[in-house]
């Protein structure tokens, strides 16, 4: 009967293995010639500080070397300023195939120099010149976080600017959440995924509002979105995308009150004085089309409620009885749940959060989440709260969760079996 190695090797375990073992290098050392140090021979002793490296045989690590390598990799670096030629011949001529973004502007994937970069098209809302562009972009590439997609630099061309952007590996969250081709699966199928996603987000754009280019640079994002949102696996962290677009092309009130500009009747309804996505907008915005911080909280509330429901942020649905199309709002839909009447409060978070999840979620975490996201989209902009707090509630509601998760997750510490014995 024959054996495999597998079995041979398992049988007997003296023997040699398939690879060799590879013989560890140990650093030498040398005593120091001391002639007052007694020797350890003739039974005298010795201490750690008579002894030296020998730096002539030392060994490298691989793994702290790619580490180092990725660190750096990692770090944020000094603005880049594009040649448009560079641009060019990146996306070859703009005839490469184009980039599916969230966006309405254009985008491709290519390689600058070196890099695996996503190129975005956007045109100047005012007019900005050169060394007022190198300032703000060299305070928006010093800023990291890792939930925010990295910004390496500009190019200008005209009264057009190309954003170059650290391509991340992952779907945006609407696809995530919504698939056409297969509406009843979502990889956010579990109520931990959802909430690592929501507390990314609210981290991130804490981030953007207080801590990114410095305390005093007060940055608005402006396109808080779920098309907006990079879910990466396998641990389903979220990154915004999009930062610093707003600020480089002038789309802020910071912008508009450095140059006292007010927006004109006839600019509101154009697609040239502001963009905004449906369903994201603040009243505040939708009559200004001036982006704010408050505006941005606004948006992630809505967005934490889309992530909860699944749901669209607003749609229309035809109504048979009245011949006319209904509007649905996920904001109405979420305020009904928590607030409105005729059955117990978790009966209706139950009903209304995603199907998806299978009914598997804390209710009482549940109901305070959506509450934290209708403070969000309050109308009055004064009483909305600032992104600190909001990402300071998620937090905890996280934590919670994963509390809720420890204590409801299947034993595995004993085995079943159904096999005759």
């Amino acid at each position: 009967m024959c054996r495999t190695k597998m079995a041979a090797d398992a049988l007997d375990p003296t023997a040699s293995p398939r690879t060799p073992s590879r013989k560890r290098t140990t650093p030498k050392f040398k005593p120091k010639s001391d002639p007052t140090t007694p020797n350890p021979a003739s039974g005298g002793y010795s201490t750690g500080s008579s002894y030296k490296l020998d730096t002539s045989v030392t060994t490298t690590s691989v793994s702290s070397q790619t580490s180092l390598s990725s660190f750096r990799d990692n770090l944020p670096e000094n603005a880049h300023i594009y040649d448009f030629a560079e641009i060019r011949s990146a996306t070859n001529n703009f005839l490469a195939r184009r980039h599916s973004s969230s966006t309405s502007s254009s985008s491709w994937r290519c390689t600058l120099r070196g890099k695996d970069v996503v190129v975005f098209q956007r045109k100047f809302r005012r007019p900005m010149d050169l060394p007022r562009l190198r300032e703000r972009l060299s305070v928006i590439c010093r800023s990291h976080h890792m939930s925010i997609v990295k910004l390496l630099g500009v190019s200008v061309s005209g009264d057009h600017v190309y954003l170059v952007y650290d391509f991340v590996t992952g779907a945006s969250l609407s696809d995530c959440l919504r698939n056409p081709r297969n509406p009843n699966f979502t990889v956010l199928s579990s109520w931990m995924s959802r909430m690592q996603v929501a507390t990314d987000l609210a981290h991130g754009l804490d981030y953007v509002h207080s801590n990114a280019g410095g305390l005093s640079a007060g940055f608005v994002h402006k396109y808080i979105k779920s098309g907006s949102a990079i879910v990466t696996e396998p641990s389903f962290n979220a990154k915004i995308c999009h930062f610093g677009t707003a600020e480089l092309c002038g789309e802020t009130a910071v912008e508009a009150a450095a140059e006292d500009v007010t927006p004109r009747k006839e600019d509101k309804g154009s697609g040239q004085a502001f963009e905004g996505a449906r369903g994201y907008m603040s009243p505040e915005f939708r009559s200004s089309g001036i982006a704010t911080q408050k505006s941005d909280v606004y948006a992630l509330g809505v967005l934490i409620l889309e992530l909860l429901s699944g749901e669209e942020p607003l749609k229309y649905k035809f109504d048979r009885a009245s011949g006319d199309y209904r509007k649905i709002s996920v904001v109405d839909a979420a305020r009904y749940a928590v607030d409105g009447g005729g059955e117990e409060v978790e009966a209706r978070v139950r009903k209304w959060v995603d199907r998806r999840l299978k009914d598997s979620f804390p209710v009482e975490v549940a109901d305070k989440v959506i509450r934290v996201a209708l403070e969000c989209v309050h109308v009055d902009p004064d009483k909305r709260p600032g992104m600190q707090r909001v990402a300071g509630k998620i937090s905890k509601l996280y934590l919670d969760s994963t509390i809720w998760c420890e204590r409801v997750r299947v034993p595995t510490e004993f085995s079943v079996s159904f096999a005759p014995r």
